[in-house]
């Protein structure tokens, strides 16, 4: 009896995106490395460098290419980590409010805000005195009133000195208002 073959048929499927993606970077450093290479002994020619220096310079040249193929892939998913990360960020800078619970870095260690509800954040600012404390912005501050009362024996004495009193009010309002 003759052996007979039997056909077996095994379709493969193969995805090749990736490989096409990689052999493009291949042809891409190769490309590099030559353009490298010739602008260093084009240089060599033309400037008169020495050839050990034009050989460094393209060493490290090559080098640098090499660290950035193989860290690409690193710092792309690094980048990505921290992108996401990132992305739940909410700046209080200006202030704002918690509505729930929140865990937040405090002292090395981590804090709970809004646990038992809303929290507001405030920024602190440091007053001319040096001291720290909320800042007030005249949005729902109550009015000032200043009262000053003059007295004097003629009114050109007054003329004359209005420069100097509106000075000394203007003075009393910055004060009041450092103190606020």
């Amino acid at each position: 009896m003759p052996d007979q073959l039997e056909e077996i048929v095994i379709p493969v499927r193969l995805e090749t995106a990736k490989m096409r993606r990689e052999m493009q970077q291949v042809q891409r450093l190769s490309a590099g490395f030559a353009d490298t290479i010739s602008r260093g002994f084009a240089d060599a020619i033309l400037s008169g460098r020495r050839f050990s220096d034009v050989l460094r310079s393209i060493a490290q040249s090559l080098l640098r290419m090499s660290l950035q193929a193989a860290l690409k892939p690193a710092v792309s998913g690094i980048a990505s980590a921290l992108g996401g990360a990132l992305a739940g960020v909410v700046p209080f800078a200006r202030g704002g409010v918690v509505g729930g619970p929140t865990m937040f870095a405090h002292g090395g260690g981590l804090g709970l805000m809004g646990e038992a509800g809303p929290e507001a954040i405030l920024p602190l600012a440091r007053g001319s005195d040096g001291r720290l404390g909320v800042r007030a912005a005249g949005g729902g501050a109550a009015p000032v009133n200043v009262t000053m009362n003059i007295t004097t024996t003629d009114a050109e004495g007054f003329r004359r000195n209005r420069g100097r009193i509106a000075a000394e009010l203007a003075r009393a309002v910055a004060e009041g208002q450092r103190q606020l």
